[in-house]
């Protein structure tokens, strides 16, 4: 009898498991996270190309220096933000009921995508026709922050469902996955380095 009660709870164990993560069920992966993380690196190497395009039109290489560490600060400043969004996000999960949590989530959403939005203007000022360097032409990036917001939401109030068909130490390393290395936004200077 007592092979049979084991044999359940490891059924329920990996079904509790595969209900959580398969494919179509919520919070399947955490995909929008690494997109959203791979648009905000890929608006570097575009803006610095465009940037030593005007420097070598003018001549002047001063406007790639400056632009150059204009755009670093301004990555710096997603960056941390992106870092307080993820842990923040997974404290809502982990620290609060269901309700209080989707309230908590919104707020922080919100938060970000202001913060994408003012780093969405800095990048397209200093890129687009006619901007303050005088362009001639100009530069598209696939940064749309309320788009972005959205999947992002969308993920993790799916993580927010998962999580709650989760016990322990699995609900945990499920929902703080985001905080691994792999969707830490890349450094400035390697990513600078690109163009």
């Amino acid at each position: 009898m007592k092979r049979y009660n084991l044999l359940i709870v490891l059924l329920l164990l990996v079904f509790n498991i595969t209900t959580a993560q398969k494919k179509g069920s919520p919070a399947a992966d955490f995909s929008a996270v690494r997109e959203a993380k791979t648009k905000i690196e890929n608006t570097i190497p575009l803006a610095i190309k465009h940037l030593k395009e005007i420097s070598d039109k003018e001549n002047d290489p001063n406007i790639f220096a400056n632009g150059k560490t204009a755009i670093g600060k301004e990555y710096g400043k997603i960056d941390l933000e992106w870092k307080l969004y993820r842990g923040n996000m997974n404290n809502c999960i982990l620290n609060n009921s269901s309700k209080k949590a989707k309230k908590c989530m919104e707020y922080h959403n919100k938060m970000f995508v202001g913060t994408m939005i003012n780093y969405n203007n800095y990048i397209t000022n200093l890129t687009r026709k006619n901007g303050y360097l005088g362009v001639e032409g100009d530069t598209k990036f696939d940064f749309k922050p309320a788009e972005i917001g959205t999947k992002l939401s969308e993920s993790y109030f799916n993580a927010l469902d998962a999580a709650g068909r989760m016990k322990g130490a699995q609900r945990t390393e499920f929902v703080t996955q985001t905080m691994a290395d792999d969707y830490k936004l890349a450094p400035y200077n390697d990513l600078a380095a690109q163009q």
